[in-house]
């Protein structure tokens, strides 16, 4: 949900040029697959489209593709750091919620909890910290 609220919101302000945006899981259990129906109903309930996403498994080149890698909780950072990257030596890796200004609040993934509506409020205020922070920064 996150890449298409960060998405919609940089699309509204005119931003595409400042951001390159995208997704990928740290586990398999979903590659190939599009969003989530409950995330989906969730996105289209405020107007944003998220059709023609299929997941992907995060990979080591990411690290390099990237300036900014956005961990929703502990687990996930740890697993990018040591599976995926063998560490992070340029802290590109943040918490999701410190984007926020809420440092050590962890998302807890919807698909175990049902609580998207609650997930999308978290995502939604860390995607307007994203665009405070980082609009100018990299280009």
């Amino acid at each position: 949900m996150g890449e298409f609220i960060l998405k919609d919101m940089v699309r509204k302000l005119g931003l595409e040029d400042q951001f390159y945006i995208e997704s990928a899981a740290t586990s398999t259990e979903e590659i190939g697959n599009p969003v989530y129906p409950p995330a989906r109903a969730e996105l289209a309930r405020h107007g944003i489209d998220c059709s023609g996403h299929h997941a992907r498994q995060v990979k080591r080149s990411d690290y390099d593709n990237f300036d900014l890698i956005i961990a929703t909780e502990d687990v996930h950072r740890r697993i990018m750091e040591e599976r995926f990257f063998g560490g992070d030596p340029d802290n590109k890796i943040v918490l999701c919620m410190d984007l926020a200004g809420r440092p050590g609040e962890q998302i807890d993934d919807p698909w175990y909890t049902g609580r998207f509506e609650e997930v999308y409020g978290q995502l939604y205020d860390a995607c307007e910290g994203i665009i405070e922070k980082y609009s100018n920064q990299f280009t």
